[in-house]
């Protein structure tokens, strides 16, 4: 008796984690299209294939799980951006570039309507310490007093709002606008 009772558990622990996990994933996704604001518990329970009730009794609220799924996207993001190797002024472009044709629309739309100023607020200072991480040795080959400068021209040329103007104002391909936006920086780099 004791075997049919521990593997009924068991099975009941993974398909408890299992929905867990699938209700998870369905939020962290409607975030890469949506801001927190607009997401349902309605919208979450479709893509997971759930209750609302169920979502309530594994996550507690509504609020809980989207902190939850937006730490989860937060760490997606970083990993995206942070693939490219301090110092390797091509790959950093490059995985930024790929981070903003995934994410861009949605942030530019943030930015313009101010939805959701806590995201606001910690995608400036990520940006900021990406753009100190890849251009470290660049930014410590400069003056100290220039240091700042630099940095701030760097997070200017890697922002979202550049790769906006290029790609969706001026229509330049994602090809166009990587190889344009690592001329900016090299331009830069190259005039310490």
């Amino acid at each position: 008796m004791k075997m049919a009772r521990s593997y009924t558990m068991r099975a009941r622990a993974a398909a408890a984690e299992a929905t867990r996990r699938r209700i998870l994933e369905a939020v962290v996704t409607l975030l890469k299209s949506r801001f927190r604001s607009d997401i349902r518990l309605e919208d979450i329970a479709e893509g997971a294939q759930v209750t609302v009730q169920t979502i309530i009794n594994v996550f507690g609220s509504r609020s809980e799980l989207l902190d939850m799924a937006f730490a989860t996207l937060l760490q997606e993001i970083r990993e995206q951006r942070l693939r490219a190797e301090p110092g390797d002024l091509k790959g950093a472009v490059g995985a930024l570039l790929d981070h903003y044709e995934q994410f861009g629309d949605l942030v530019a739309r943030n930015l313009a309507e101010r939805a959701d100023p806590e995201l606001i607020a910690v995608g400036r200072a990520g940006h900021r310490q990406w753009v100190q991480r890849q251009f470290e040795a660049q930014i410590a080959q400069v003056d100290p007093t220039r240091r700042r400068s630099l940095t701030d021209e760097l997070v200017c040329i890697c922002d979202v709002y550049t790769w906006k103007l290029l790609r969706r104002d001026m229509g330049r391909s994602r090809p166009g606008t990587e190889k344009t936006i690592l001329s900016l920086v090299n331009a830069v780099v190259g005039a310490m």
